[in-house]
């Protein structure tokens, strides 16, 4: 992840959820916490607790900028946004609705280009190669 991805994932989710979310995504797959915690403690000279990270996964999936799922006595843990324009576009639209959607289709109006992918979007119509 770029330093301005990473620095726009930090203000959405503060600077250790943007951590975990970089963890679960370079992962691939679902983790534990314990996996999460032992990644985010490789090469780190203050390790975090198994409880602060069992926190913020907590908080980040209440958000639902992750998923859990029950395995044994813990959870595991998933991303359910692809990317960073993902979660600030969700993040847009919770707090601003049908507004914000109508003012981005105003914005794409002024974008030829981005106009014609947008109708190629709600059409259903697949991306060119």
């Amino acid at each position: 992840m770029t330093g301005d991805h990473a620095g726009k994932l930090g203000k959405l989710l503060g600077p250790l959820g943007a951590e975990i979310l970089t963890v679960l995504w370079r992962a691939g797959r679902p983790l534990s916490v314990r996996q999460v915690q032992e990644r985010l403690n490789q090469g780190r000279a203050d390790p975090l607790a198994y409880t602060t990270v069992m926190t913020v996964l907590s908080r980040l999936a209440a958000r639902n900028v992750l998923c859990r799922s029950a395995v044994g006595r813990g959870f595991i843990y998933e991303p359910t946004v692809a990317d960073v324009a993902e979660l600030a576009v969700r993040d847009v639209i919770r707090d601003h609705g049908v507004a914000a959607v109508a003012h981005f289709v105003d914005q794409c109006q002024t974008e030829p280009h981005l106009r014609s992918r947008l109708m190629r979007l709600v059409q259903g119509e697949p991306e060119p190669g």
